[in-house]
């Protein structure tokens, strides 16, 4: 059990970066649809637990490296191409987001220009980059529990101090811009795109797992964290919103007016999430290609790490509105493979048997 909550726990921080840590993505997602926004999470967090165990479940049942072998074995060559396509440009752009986060994220709190913030991410993540896979792991899964902490005190303090009856926030929550259509599309796309974001690292962390049910176990338990997490921070936003609609990072607005001691604490947390979710990105793409811990695979690391900086200079929230929506539409794809894997899986195993069966009869005559 312990080892499926470190599981569940790395996934959750592998799930769990810029956007979601700072409110950005909850905003965009759920507050913005009001009341409604609440079910559109809910929605969401059926489809986590059941995709978090089905991809931990599958890198340990195949002991994969990398997440091609997987999508290309579940899915069909044509098909497994193209979803291998999308979460390479996945892994890398979400790469590039969280390294415009880090930026965001120290000028909101610090006042420091935003290319520090991003430097210092780049720096951070090219260092750590080149630890072995279960190193990598362990550093992600540690720091999650700090965040769910936070997420905890900062829902507990907004409800006990909403001000505004439900149906003024939700007048305020529905003039919020977003860039999708409706609130159960946007459940939907919310969870296509973070299982997009986080396959290739889920994949990886299953295949280090020898016990398939441990590792099913620890997907399931990350997926339903990562639910639980999604609606209590929708409802500190949403009951907050008249202060915070506004905010780049709207869950540091909000701790900085319970206390700004707490908000440099959080900030502080924010930018461990990003490193999070910046680092299991790029290092996923980078053992897409090549191999890890090899000289080649630093290399590049190397050159992958400065052209992901140079892209983030885009800006932190233009990329949340608008490159998040469209990999969550590309990644439906991949949601329909993973409800279909486990009979694929089983389908596959049994015309290996029948195989194996026919090879031995015509041994033996």
């Amino acid at each position: 059990m312990k080892k499926a909550m470190i599981i569940g726990s790395a996934f959750m921080g592998v799930i769990v970066g810029a956007g979601f840590a700072s409110g950005q993505e909850v905003l965009q997602y759920f507050t913005s649809f009001g009341l409604m926004g609440i079910v559109g999470a809910i929605i969401s967090t059926a489809l986590f637990a059941y995709a978090g165990m089905a991809l931990v479940w599958l890198g340990s049942k195949m002991k994969t490296t990398s997440h091609k072998e997987v999508i290309y074995k579940i899915s069909g060559r044509t098909l497994g191409m193209i979803i291998d396509y999308i979460l390479i440009f996945t892994l890398f752009g979400v790469g590039v987001v969280m390294i415009a986060g880090a930026g965001s994220n120290l000028n909101q709190q610090f006042g420091l220009p935003f290319v520090a913030g991003s430097i210092l991410m780049t720096v951070l993540v090219l260092l750590v980059g080149m630890l072995r896979v279960n190193k990598v792991v362990t550093i992600i899964g540690g720091i999650t529990p700090f965040l769910i902490l936070f997420v905890l005190i900062i829902s507990v303090y907004s409800l006990m101090t909403a001000d505004g009856s439900l149906t003024t926030l939700d007048s305020v929550a529905r003039e919020l811009p977003t860039t999708l259509p409706n609130w159960l599309i946007s459940g939907i796309n919310y969870v296509s795109f973070n299982i997009a974001v986080g396959a290739s690292m889920a994949l990886v962390m299953g295949g280090a797992e020898t016990n398939h049910k441990t590792a099913a176990l620890g997907g399931l338990a990350g997926g339903l964290g990562i639910g639980v997490l999604i609606l209590l921070s929708n409802l500190a936003i949403f009951s907050k919103v008249e202060q915070v609609g506004g905010a780049e990072m709207p869950m540091l607005a909000i701790v900085n007016n319970i206390s700004p001691v707490l908000g440099t604490f959080m900030a502080i947390i924010i930018f461990a999430m990003i490193f999070n979710t910046a680092l299991s990105m790029f290092f996923s793409f980078a053992a897409r290609f090549t191999e890890e811990g090899t000289s080649k695979f630093k290399a590049f690391f190397t050159v992958t790490m400065i052209v992901g900086f140079v892209v983030s200079l885009i800006g932190f929230t233009d990329l949340v509105a608008y490159f998040y929506p469209l990999i969550g539409y590309l990644g439906l794809v991949l949601i329909a493979v993973l409800i279909a894997a486990p009979f694929r899986i089983r389908k596959l195993e049994i015309e290996e048997q029948k195989g194996e069966v026919v090879n031995k009869k015509e041994a033996m005559s």
